[in-house]
């Protein structure tokens, strides 16, 4: 069974919230946005579901924070734990590569939101860069929403 086909569990620290990704997930894209930076202390990597493969097994400490006029954020309100991003439009969740289970089969494919990252790293990897979003241009990816 190939990474696409296989289930992708997941969940937060506490074990309060599980999911399962039924379908493929999207390689990560690394954000450096300021929100990701503040919410992970860092570049977030985050890979991405479609709405309907998600599935949440075990939600009793789900809470959604209105992140921006256009997006959530989904988190553990007991760990605290950051799980996802959703944008109101799209039709997919993108989902913290740290929750998920090992092996992930997930992979980098690129860096996004550069203009706000922070003064205290450096890249040192060959991954493609994007000073905003990516508009969907990632090498060997045709979309941002898992196909």
């Amino acid at each position: 069974m190939d990474n696409a086909q296989r289930p992708h569990g997941g969940g937060c620290q506490c074990g309060e919230i599980r999911f399962e990704v039924r379908g493929a997930l999207r390689p990560a894209l690394i954000c450096h946005c300021g929100m990701c930076q503040r919410i992970h202390s860092g570049p977030a990597y985050y890979s991405a579901a479609k709405n309907d493969c998600l599935h949440l097994t075990k939600r009793a400490t789900l809470s959604w924070y209105r992140a921006s006029p256009s997006a959530a954020r989904g988190f553990c309100n007991a760990c605290g734990s950051s799980l996802f991003w959703r944008p109101e439009e799209g039709g997919y969740t993108a989902i913290s590569c740290g929750s998920l289970d090992r092996p992930s089969g997930v992979e980098a494919a690129a860096h996004v939101f550069l203009v706000d990252q922070g003064d205290y790293y450096a890249l040192s990897d060959a991954l493609p860069r994007f000073e905003r979003g990516s508009g969907g241009k990632l090498p060997g990816v045709t979309s941002v929403v898992p196909e």
